[in-house]
């Protein structure tokens, strides 16, 4: 796994859970009948068929908003990254802002 090949979770605009799921649900390919709950997202990352790496942008509003929610998310994140059995890594991207858009790494 290559950070060249990351997956990148825009989280610009989600200001709720409804719209962090389907986000989610988007970037990673779920299903039609993703749950789009914790658990569920939950269980989708731990089921990946092979290692992903995330990057996580834009999710600062997120955490502004919905700030007990955005601690779920960490902790799903974590958990999935550590019991992974094809290896998840998950990278939140620090600087930038939601106005200038994703920070540029080069």
């Amino acid at each position: 796994m290559k950070l060249d090949d990351a997956l990148v979770l825009d989280l610009r605009g989600v200001v709720d859970k409804a719209a962090f799921m389907d986000r989610c649900a988007t970037v990673l390919g779920l299903p039609g009948w993703f749950g789009r709950n914790w658990d569920a997202l939950a269980d989708s990352l731990t089921d990946l068929p092979e290692p992903l790496a995330l990057v996580v942008t834009g999710w600062q509003a997120y955490a502004q908003a919905r700030p007990r929610d955005w601690e779920i998310a960490q902790e799903v994140f974590a958990t999935a990254a550590d019991t992974s059995p094809t290896g998840l890594t998950v990278l939140l991207a620090l600087g930038g802002s939601d106005e200038e858009g994703p920070a540029s790494l080069g």
